[in-house]
């Protein structure tokens, strides 16, 4: 799995992740809207900590910087 996300992109699903989890908690944990912002907050967390998105790949989108071949 090649990452495709640069550390910007990662850092802001994170912080996004984290408001959604709490908004989720805030609404309640129990209820439809709650439960829909927790499973945004976890997947965003998720493709924040493994810095890979699928739908980035689907798309053919990167956001890393271009690997320059070694010389």
């Amino acid at each position: 799995m090649i990452k495709n996300e640069s550390g910007i992109d990662r850092g802001v699903r994170a912080v996004l992740g984290l408001v959604a989890a709490g908004a989720g908690v805030a609404v309640g944990a129990g209820t439809l809207g709650g439960i829909v912002l927790l499973v945004v907050a976890v997947v965003l967390l998720g493709t924040a900590a493994v810095g890979f998105c699928p739908l980035y790949r689907l798309f053919g989108v990167s956001t890393c910087r271009p690997r320059t071949p070694a010389s």
